[in-house]
């Protein structure tokens, strides 16, 4: 056995778990561990300019492929506290980070010692597990442990917090004699798979609901393939967009109170079954639910036991990991593929793609100040199949799900139930970081960019590119558009006259000045026409420069996106195609 630091030892098990890309803050408290890391060598470290920042990157990382787990780091006190926003972020989207921060001495704790806050018990509803780890020799097994809850069951964050004495004691460590702990998920039995299917086929308009943990499993490719087999329509969530691509004659879209295609909703208020796997029912996704449920009978399968009923009682439940649970569904479709007894559902699908190629939102408009729905026309024109896109709150998100299209796992990057604002430019730097090879394309309106705007300097130092579009309407938008109940547009206008940019024409902060002061490359655009030759631009910088390129589109300062309170009652407040010419970038051109 050799004798080492407990850091050093940590850092070692960072490896062999596989969990190699960090990102965060050095200080004092955590200094030690910041050592063991240059010491070992094999720990990528990204510098945030705020840990708020370096924990949704990690988020990002972690989102950006399958099996990755992003590390945050932290010094004792704010550094902690900083992180829960991203704890918080993570947790609700059933994304596995694994947060370390330093502390003060373990005689301290209780004597309100300088950045002592009890982190452990601050993070505790928002993790799988934390723990102020006080006795050196726990250092190891608590490690372990951190790995095994983030794979096991649903996936989610940890953080283990070091007290500077723990981290600079020595202890006896071979790495060589350590092996991660088994991963522990459950799998759904072949007789609940048969009743599960039963159902599904004694329906005449049965449905798929394809969440997030899919995706999480990896198992997109099963879905597919099962939804083909029987020949049933998918509908993802917000969470599961893109485990079926979006032009695949069995994606019927996407269902919701905002974050919804039209003729998702319609298709889902025609059904009579539904199989949902690996979702949670979200209440945007689902409204009200007597609305919802009315004449369907429901399936629900999820990793999480507890999840099922949580919100509404299906006819069968079945706690599973979404890619066992596809797999035996798959096997036994196949079995009566071949013999020849599955329903047909030609029908239904066909009644499913005229509803996708005829109620589609209008897009094409060439106002000026720009529309924002003529923004996700260009680009889908501009960006291909393999774009990843982030984005989190906000009316451009909103509008982005509508009517952007996304055409694989893992290519529509979102913090949908937390929707904390700022985290879109961290979380983009985190995708990069996990898929550098990939185009990477973050949405954001004015607040949301401005919330971690510094975070760009991370993008710059560490040459991270990306494209991030920027929808400027200079107001909190989907702010001012719940305020409408109330009469009222309070404290919700971004605008000011900037002295020292008044070609910002009242729209107060100056991106494009900010963006360039931190490292980065920056184009506004003004007229629609100019988008396509804005976006080609970026493209070059970004290849040119390697470094994020803001496109800010100035839009018309008012704009009611679609949304409502029950799936069949969204308010268009804009006007509808009425011709292809009015969609042009529809995944079915209108009729």
């Amino acid at each position: 056995m050799a004798k080492m630091r407990t850091v050093d030892a940590a850092v070692a098990i960072l490896e062999k778990e596989g969990a190699t890309e960090a990102f965060g803050l050095p200080g004092a408290a955590i200094n030690p561990f910041y050592s063991a890391m240059r010491a070992h060598g094999g720990i990528r470290h990204t510098l945030a300019r705020h840990v708020e920042g370096a924990s949704h990157m990690a988020d990002g990382y972690s989102r950006a492929a399958d099996g990755n787990i992003g590390i945050c780091v932290g010094t004792s006190g704010p550094a902690g506290t900083d992180m829960i926003t991203g704890l918080y972020a993570a947790q609700a989207d059933s994304i596995p980070i694994l947060c370390i921060t330093g502390q003060a001495p373990v005689a301290k704790l209780h004597k309100e010692d300088f950045q002592a806050v009890d982190i452990e018990s601050i993070a505790k509803p928002l993790t799988k597990f934390a723990m102020t780890i006080l006795e050196p020799g726990q250092v190891p097994g608590a490690f372990q442990k951190a790995f095994q809850l983030m794979r096991s069951g649903r996936p989610g964050p940890v953080l283990l917090d070091l007290p500077i004495d723990v981290q600079m004691a020595e202890i006896e460590f071979d790495i060589d004699a350590y092996e991660p702990l088994p991963v522990e998920k459950p799998k759904a039995s072949r007789k609940q798979l048969e009743k599960a299917l039963d159902l599904l086929t004694a329906a005449k308009h049965p449905l798929i609901v394809a969440g997030g943990g899919i995706i999480n499993a990896g198992a997109s490719a099963q879905l597919v393939e099962l939804a083909e087999v029987l020949n049933v329509p998918v509908i993802p969530t917000l969470m599961g967009w893109g485990a079926i691509p979006d032009d695949h004659q069995l994606m019927a879209g996407m269902v919701g109170l905002q974050t919804s295609h039209r003729y998702g909703n319609e298709t889902f208020l025609q059904s009579d079954f539904v199989i949902g796997i690996g979702n949670r029912w979200a209440n945007r996704h689902t409204g009200g639910l007597d609305t919802y449920t009315a004449g369907r009978k429901f399936v629900h399968i999820d990793i999480e036991p507890t999840q099922i009923g949580r919100v509404f009682s299906p006819d069968l439940g079945i706690a599973s990991d979404a890619g066992a649970a596809l797999d035996g569904l798959l096997e036994l479709a196949r079995e009566r593929q071949a013999a020849k007894t599955l329903p047909d559902y030609s029908g239904w699908v066909a009644e499913c793609q005229e509803r996708k190629g005829s109620l589609h939102r209008k897009t094409n408009f060439d106002n000026v100040p720009i529309k924002p729905q003529r923004v996700y026309q260009e680009m889908n024109k501009a960006f291909g199949r393999d774009t990843t896109y982030v984005s989190t709150i906000g009316l451009s998100q909103i509008a982005g799900a509508q009517m952007l299209h996304v055409f694989g796992a893992r290519k529509w990057i979102n913090a949908g139930q937390a929707g904390p604002l700022g985290w879109t430019a961290p979380a983009a730097l985190g995708v990069v970081r996990g898929t550098p090879d990939a185009t990477v394309v973050a949405l954001s309106g004015d607040y949301d960019f401005q919330f971690m705007i510094e975070e760009l300097a991370v993008g710059a130092q560490f040459n991270l590119p990306y494209i991030h579009v920027v929808v400027n309407n200079s107001y909190l938008g989907l702010i001012r558009q719940s305020q409408r109940g109330f009469n009222m547009e309070q404290n919700v206008s971004l605008a000011f006259e900037n002295i020292n940019s008044p070609e910002t024409n009242g729209y107060g902060v100056d991106h494009i000045k900010v963006a360039e002061g931190l490292g980065c490359k920056a184009i506004r655009v003004e007229d629609p026409n100019d988008l396509p030759a804005a976006f080609d631009k970026a493209k070059a910088l970004m290849g040119e420069f390697k470094v994020p390129v803001v496109v800010e589109v100035i839009l018309e300062k008012i704009t009611n996106i679609s949304m409502g309170v029950e799936i069949n009652g969204v308010n268009e407040f804009e006007e509808l195609a009425e011709t292809a010419a009015d969609a042009p970038t529809a995944i079915l051109a209108k009729a």
